[in-house]
């Protein structure tokens, strides 16, 4: 981050209390007029002097179930005239001109309902904060833009760190949506566990998708820039049931499938199921999504990265034990060793094992390399094994064991005697009962008579008249 941060406010830091908050007269709304224009003048002013004209959109979002700002939101979110209906042009990385960025610093100051960062990166950010506290950091001090917020009625003050810095993103790796992630999706898709793709373009804001193995290809292409991706198991074709289990209270997010192929969602709670029931009528297939975490179950996810492969959006999904699994799946590798517990052996024979969380298994023929009747027979249930990674499946997240990869081939051992002359006995002949001689073939107790392919031909002589 640059190291040089300043918070810009309207607020005379004598009209602070000794914790810090803020008891003068100063109205926490934009005044649409001079003040605001300050504002921006003095953010234009730190971007002069860091060098900056073009900036880029980060982790934008617009209001939700809730808005938290101190007026109202606008219709479009303060965002008409700026951007296309559908938003597009609105995401994270968008790169914007200084003016469009500074426009969308009004649209903040004012709580029209659009948010976002505005940075370039490892040089310049602007942060608008609730009540009209405006963070700016650079990589320069910026000792002019500084002088002139004070000429601009505005104070300046000089932080060590800005409110914004701290992280709070769960520990482990996002999940991105590369060349596995797609290939797992098609594999679910033909395996219908998969079916709708919820394709998170902004904090608040999804489009729906509904799947097969010929339209992946074409949604995919239309994906907004650096998306988060929800992938979520078929609707349910009997719409009537789906409405029946609402709950009694609470709200939810419906999402159904029109008359025309057409996904949309919209929340609801019990005080309006009614009108809910009338605006699906007529649709194909719906679900009904908890709005508490713990009660979604998505198949995985994903967030897009950029065209290089690099996944540079900051936004987290929420893991899925599918995500977590391949979180721990890209730790292993072929070849290598790993330690685990058999949990089970299967009627069909296949040993599992769990190794860290996640359960890999065993197949019969990589059990051992001596005879055996059943797989008990070499590990049991509870027992701690060392084994051999064969394959590491990111699609199916599979992960072969070996156990006699670690014991020693006795083939080799043969292969020594190929050549060599050994003395072994004889196969004892039966005899016929009080006599030295084998048995007659057809006698009761004797051999079998050969196969008529194998007797030998006895030639006729033909005799003559």
């Amino acid at each position: 981050m640059p190291p040089f941060v300043y918070r810009i406010t309207k607020y005379d830091p004598a009209d602070r209390d000794e914790h810090g908050s803020y008891i003068g007269a100063e109205d926490s709304l934009s005044d649409h007029g001079p003040v605001e224009a300050a504002y921006l003048q003095a953010i234009a002013a730190f971007a002069e002097d860091t060098g900056i004209d073009r900036l880029a959109i980060r982790e934008p979002g617009i209001s939700g179930l809730a808005h938290f700002g101190v007026e109202p939101t606008v219709a479009g979110h303060g965002l008409a005239g700026h951007f296309p209906p559908d938003l597009s042009g609105f995401h994270d990385g968008a790169e914007v001109s200084l003016s469009l960025g500074l426009e969308l610093v009004r649209v903040m100051l004012r709580g029209n309902g659009a948010r976002c960062g505005l940075e370039v990166e490892g040089r310049f950010v602007v942060e608008v904060g609730w009540d009209q506290y405006v963070y700016v950091r650079s990589d320069k001090p910026c000792e002019r833009a500084v002088s002139h917020v004070r000429a601009l009625g505005l104070f300046p003050e000089r932080l060590d760190a800005s409110p914004y810095d701290a992280g709070f993103d769960e520990p482990g790796v996002q999940r991105p949506a590369d060349e596995d992630f797609w290939a797992r999706l098609r594999w679910s898709i033909a395996m219908r566990h998969a079916a709708i793709l919820e394709e998170g373009y902004l904090h608040n804001a999804s489009r729906w998708h509904r799947l097969t193995e010929d339209t992946l290809d074409a949604v995919r292409a239309r994906l907004t820039p650096r998306a988060q991706l929800t992938v979520w198991p078929d609707l349910s074709t009997d719409v009537d049931a789906v409405l029946a289990s609402l709950p009694d209270e609470g709200p939810v997010e419906f999402v159904w499938e029109d008359e025309n192929g057409v996904v949309s969602s919209t929340m609801a709670d019990e005080s309006e199921y009614r009108d809910l029931a009338a605006r699906v009528a007529g649709a194909r297939a719906a679900m009904a999504l908890s709005l508490v975490l713990d009660e979604r179950h998505p198949l995985f996810t994903a967030v897009l990265p950029d065209s290089d492969g690099v996944l540079r959006a900051r936004w987290r999904t929420e893991p899925t034990p599918s995500d977590r699994n391949w979180a721990f799946l890209k730790t292993l590798r072929r070849g290598r060793i790993c330690t685990g517990t058999v949990t089970e052996i299967a009627g069909f024979g296949v040993t599992f094992v769990d190794i860290g969380g996640f359960i890999a298994m065993i197949n019969i023929p990589e059990l051992s390399w001596r005879p055996f009747d059943h797989p008990s027979d070499v590990v049991a249930v509870g027992q701690e094994i060392s084994a051999e990674i064969l394959d590491v499946d990111l699609v199916r997240e599979r992960v072969p064991l070996s156990l006699k990869a670690l014991q020693e081939d006795p083939m080799p051992q043969f292969i020594e005697q190929v050549g060599h002359i050994t003395k072994v006995p004889a196969p004892r002949v039966p005899i016929h009962r009080g006599q030295g001689r084998p048995r007659a073939f057809g006698t009761r107790g004797g051999l079998a008579p050969p196969p008529l392919a194998c007797r030998p031909r006895v030639r006729m002589r033909r005799s003559r008249s």
